[in-house]
C-alpha cells in the first residue's frame, strides 16, 4: 500500500534520510516511509524524530522496491511525503 502511496505522491516526496529529517523539522511531512531491510543505524534518527513530532511512520519491506516506487534507480532506505 505504502509503495503505491509513494508512486502517486511523486511530486510531494523528499528521499533520503538527512532530507527527510530536514523537512520534518521544519513542519513540511504528513508521513514518513522506512524500508524494514534499512540499516538500523541510517533510520534510528528519523524515528526518533517522528515520534518526538508525532509524524505517522509506515514501514515497507524493501529498498530497492521503494526506490523504484519513487522513480529513482537505486534503493531508498527513508522516504516522506509532504503536505
Amino acid at each position: 500500500m505504502s509503495y503505491e502511496k509513494v508512486a502517486q505522491a511523486k511530486a510531494n516526496i523528499v528521499i533520503g534520510t538527512k532530507q527527510t529529517m530536514k523537512a520534518m523539522k521544519h513542519g513540511e511531512v504528513q508521513e514518513v516511509i522506512i524500508a524494514e531491510d534499512a540499516d538500523r543505524q541510517v533510520t534510528t534518527n528519523v524515528l526518533r524524530l517522528a515520534e518526538q513530532l508525532n509524524t505517522p511512520v509506515n514501514q515497507v519491506d524493501s529498498m530497492k522496491k521503494l526506490g523504484k516506487a519513487c522513480g529513482i534507480d537505486v534503493a531508498a532506505a527513508v522516504v516522506a511525503i509532504k503536505q
